[in-house]
């Protein structure tokens, strides 16, 4: 009776010893995660539509001054793409849908001062997205 009692004790003890180890492992890799600095993953291609879908029909066939929301969505652009690297996502995002809609040369370029904004990223559909950043 008392080999099966300390077999039983020489599993338990190896059973609770293996759930320490996985345990401490998972401690250290949460640490790992909290210390690890955050990366800076660029700016989606979805949120630079979002903020310029105002601006669409003022850049294809408007005049004048710019809409409010057009003007609201560029200054939030040009809030979000601080870093170099949403600078150059936001830059082929809108290159890409330069090619679609076609702006107005005058309109595109006169937009950010129409604005009284400074907007990192030109609208055309032929930037040179490696020279931004």
């Amino acid at each position: 009776m008392s080999i099966a009692l300390q077999g039983y004790s020489y599993k338990c003890r190896r059973t609770m010893m293996g759930s320490r180890i996985k345990i401490s492992a998972l401690g250290v890799i949460m640490l790992l995660l909290l210390i690890a600095p955050a990366s800076n993953a660029a700016i989606s291609c979805s949120v630079v539509i979002k903020d310029l879908r105002p601006c669409v029909n003022y850049l294809t066939k408007g005049s004048g001054k710019p809409p409010s929301a057009c003007c609201a969505g560029a200054s939030a652009l040009a809030s979000a793409a601080s870093s170099s690297a949403d600078k150059k996502a936001a830059c082929e995002c809108i290159k890409s849908a330069s090619k679609n809609i076609k702006p107005n040369n005058q309109l595109a370029q006169a937009l950010p001062s129409n604005c009284g904004i400074t907007l990192p990223v030109t609208i055309s559909p032929n930037v040179d997205c490696s020279k931004v950043g």
